[in-house]
């Protein structure tokens, strides 16, 4: 329990840190916008010890699945590219992994250690360079306990997720050909990827615009009638990785998300929407391309929480990151200055209550 404590300790430090600092900042150009963001350094620093902890995690989750399949992988290039035809799924994580093994060698925790530190750089980099509150946006993915649920539990996909995550810049730009060549190779890591292919059209332009709607619509309509939902998509499976999915969830018992999880995860969305104009005055690209990605992680979140939180649950993470650049600017735009104070220790308290909730009552 010390560790989950002592990871929020380091980040209140890091607040106070950065309080009595004088300089630490940088002038960079973020689409045609000058802002001030921290220093590489700083950034890099607050971030280390999710990196450590990732290292270091004994078997939590599935670490010890992931130390049985680096074990066993050929520690040779040649070797490696014998064993990687006889993988069945996620041929590129395999991959990622042999070449670690073959650079690093045969330890796991080093291979922990670069695994954490690949998507610890790509987190680090983009909550850097789009969020106007780094602090407040790493707090998030920990305090929401992303970042146990990813860089200690679903390594695989999360791969897939920083790969593509590491594209915004492509996607805000509407570069469709490295976009997508992007998702392709996040797909290698985890299949369920390809589902980021429609959903970069859908995020596309203002917040709240016919496609976002129509799709939440779509959401709301998969969860009426989700025994028909769950048909459909049993039959589109067939054919992939997921072909007993259904099945599965509901040999398993599986009976959807959380709902305190889907309600903290919706909150960005409720606020975007409720400050709406806020966010139309702005017109800020980077805001409204967030705005999006959360209605459509909000959509996702509905319909795992009235099917499966083990497959349907693990989709919404690749448009959630982007909560945690929507919400500190929501927080800053949509309130006075008064106000923007309270708002901001009230979402503290109810995301550390969360934590809180996840790691002692959930897990």
């Amino acid at each position: 329990m010390s560790q989950y404590i002592f990871i929020l300790v380091w980040i209140a430090a890091m607040f106070f840190l950065k309080s009595v600092m004088s300089g630490g900042y940088r002038v960079e150009n973020i689409l045609g916008k000058k802002e001030y963001r921290v220093s590489w350094g700083f950034a890099a620093f607050a971030f280390c010890p999710v990196v450590i902890m990732a290292t270091f995690r004994g078997d939590m989750g599935d670490s010890y699945a992931y130390k049985t399949m680096f074990r066993n992988l050929p520690n040779t290039i040649s070797g490696l590219l014998n064993y990687i035809p006889s993988v069945t799924k996620d041929k590129g994580f395999s991959a990622l992994s042999g070449i670690i093994k073959c650079i690093f060698g045969s330890n796991d925790v080093v291979y922990f250690c670069v695994l954490a530190s690949i998507q610890a750089i790509i987190l680090v980099t983009i909550y850097r360079k789009y969020s106007t509150n780094y602090l407040l946006s790493i707090f998030l993915f920990i305090a929401s306990t992303d970042y146990l649920s990813w860089m200690f539990n679903g390594v695989r996909q999360f791969a897939a997720v920083t790969i593509i995550f590491a594209s915004t810049k492509f996607m805000l730009e509407k570069k469709w050909v490295p976009t997508i060549l992007m998702i392709l190779l996040a797909s290698t890591m985890h299949q369920s990827a390809l589902v980021m292919i429609p959903i970069v059209i859908i995020v596309q332009g203002k917040p709240w615009n016919k496609r976002t709607i129509l799709f939440l619509s779509a959401a709301l309509v998969a969860v009426t009638f989700v025994n028909q939902f769950t048909s459909i998509l049993d039959n589109m499976m067939q054919e992939t990785q997921y072909a007993n999915m259904v099945n599965d969830w509901t040999l398993w018992g599986d009976d959807g998300t959380n709902v305190f999880r889907v309600l903290v995860y919706s909150v960005p969305t409720i606020l975007s929407l409720i400050g709406l104009k806020y966010i139309h005055y702005e017109n800020d690209p980077v805001i409204n391309f967030c705005a999006n990605m959360s209605i459509v992680s909000t959509g996702l979140y509905i319909i795992s929480m009235f099917t499966s939180g083990i497959f349907i649950g693990r989709l919404p993470i690749y448009a959630s990151l982007y909560n945690y650049i929507l919400l500190p600017w929501e927080i800053d735009h949509m309130f006075t200055k008064k106000s923007s104070k309270i708002m901001g220790l009230f979402m503290v308290v109810a995301y550390l209550a969360f934590y809180w909730y996840q790691v002692v009552i959930t897990w």
